[in-house]
């Protein structure tokens, strides 16, 4: 029990920092809206290329932050060693990837469809790099339970990163507007969107010089023979994770590729805008992900406990993720505001894509049965498998339906991967979840949603939120006492 409190403190922390990291983001969101117009493309543009990043930094950093963890817990080789030459390899490959893009920046710019705005390209170019040598260092953070120091910089590059694009989307505007002489030297209206990734570009390299302490483990030196023994470990974690961030990305960067009218990236940036909403989902993922990877490696020694806590952990999150679907859907004519009316037909989405990201959590938990086994390959299998759904429904579906097929395709991607994760790992290392507990769940969930949904559509806005509100207790109130959580001694 000391151990799930243990690790309750550090999602605690880990989930101030993304959830309100997220909020904090949010907005962003009505920043960019109304100030980039849904038919100008622009917010297309943020969606498109911030896919493409999310994909570079898998392929970056090639699943090392797993590979550390386990290399780090198994006993036989020091932990100082391990992080040393992981961020060594990252970093260098960083570098090299860096340098690539920059030597052939206008026809990569112009192949991307960006040929007239190759520092847009540029500066992400930079960004992907620096995230992924920075995600080794966050790694290392977490492996010492420093969790306040992960949140802080992590809320640091997110505070620097809005006011900043205050500056530049409200304050300075306005002052041009005025103005123009007294501040020509600072902005430039034709920039646009670029100032996006530029902004993004400043706050990521100030953050990396808070790591210095981080730093100075790279003295325990480069160990040739780990190198190898890592690189065998991670390699289909990378077949794994390219395969999964596709899951995640793969409808934004082919979406203006599939989609035969001209309003291609105003059709994204409707669909990318109103994804945003869904992200609640995508928020507790990663705070529990960032809390229960090192914990689940750590019980890995005792086969029994390290059962029993995945077995736990993974009914805990099914009933968060819930919980969070439910207030997100109650509340959706409140949470619709964080994006421009222009973008609101977009909002059919939101529903899909969270069910989609609890499927993607579920499979993230089953992942442990083959990382701990060290058969990883299994890994890549399904989310190669998952992959290739998803890029079937949206290449034969987006020129028709649109970005819905988008959302279908993910849902579809997530729900496949997970279930052969199941199936497989319950032959292969099977675990007892609580599969008549968790369905349970499920089902008054469901109940629960329809009950929302005719209140959504049926009454007026203070009346619905008022029967929401009773729903989500109901939920809250079953929750408490099925597992007796204010009960004595738990």
């Amino acid at each position: 029990m000391a151990g799930f409190k243990s690790l309750a403190t550090d999602t605690a922390i880990y989930g101030l920092s993304s959830i309100v990291g997220r909020f904090l983001n949010y907005l962003l969101v009505p920043l960019y809206s109304y100030k980039i117009a849904a038919s100008s493309g622009g917010y297309g543009v943020i969606t498109n290329l911030y896919a493409y990043t999310a994909l570079l930094l898998v392929i970056l950093t090639y699943g090392m932050e797993t590979t550390f963890f386990r290399f780090a817990n198994n006993g036989k080789d020091r932990p100082e060693k391990v992080f040393s030459t992981a961020l060594t390899m990252v970093g260098t490959t960083s570098l090299l990837f860096a340098l690539l893009v920059l030597s052939f920046l206008h026809p990569i710019s112009a192949a991307m469809g960006y040929a007239d705005h190759p520092s847009y390209i540029g500066a992400m170019a930079v960004v992907v790099a620096l995230d992924a040598f920075q995600a080794l260092l966050f790694s290392y953070l977490r492996y010492q339970r420093k969790a306040l120091k992960f949140a802080a910089l992590k809320l640091l590059f997110i505070g620097l990163n809005i006011a900043l694009n205050l500056v530049y989307f409200l304050l300075l505007p306005s002052l041009y507007a005025a103005h123009p002489e007294s501040v020509a030297a600072l902005y430039d209206p034709q920039v646009g969107v670029g100032y996006v990734f530029y902004i993004n570009l400043f706050c990521t390299a100030v953050v990396t010089f808070f790591f210095a302490g981080e730093l100075k483990v790279l003295g325990a030196g480069f160990d040739r023979g780990l190198c190898r023994r890592m690189l065998g470990y991670t390699w289909p974690l990378l077949i794994l994770g390219i395969a999964g961030i596709l899951n995640q990305t793969a409808d934004k960067m082919l979406f203006p590729w599939l989609y035969p009218g001209e309003d291609a990236q105003v059709q994204l940036g409707i669909y990318g805008a109103a994804v945003k909403i869904a992200m609640i989902m995508a928020m507790i993922t990663q705070a529990f992900r960032y809390a229960y990877e090192p914990f689940i490696f750590g019980q890995s020694k005792d086969r029994k406990q390290g059962v029993e806590t995945a077995a736990a952990g993974m009914k805990y999150f099914v009933i968060f993720t819930l919980l969070a679907f439910l207030a997100v859907m109650a509340y959706m004519n409140i949470l619709r505001y964080i994006i421009h009316r222009d973008y609101w037909e977009g909002l059919k989405v939101v529903p899909i894509v969270m069910a989609a990201e609890m499927m993607m959590g579920i499979y993230f938990n089953l992942s442990f049965w083959y990382k701990l086994t060290d058969k990883t390959i299994w890994g890549a299998v399904f989310s190669i498998t998952g992959c290739l759904v998803l890029l079937t429904v949206n290449v034969l579906f987006v020129p028709k339906f649109g970005y819905m097929a988008c959302a279908w395709g993910g849902f579809a991607g997530y729900g496949v991967a997970m279930t052969l994760s199941y199936l497989v790992g319950q032959k292969k290392a099977p675990v007892p979840y609580p599969m008549g507990r968790m369905a349970l769940y499920l089902l008054l969930a469901g109940v629960l949603l329809i009950g929302i949904t005719l209140s959504n559509q049926r009454l007026g806005f203070w009346s619905a939120m008022g029967v929401n509100t009773l729903l989500i207790a109901i939920y809250c109130l079953f929750l408490l006492k099925k597992e007796r959580l204010l009960s004595s001694g738990r």
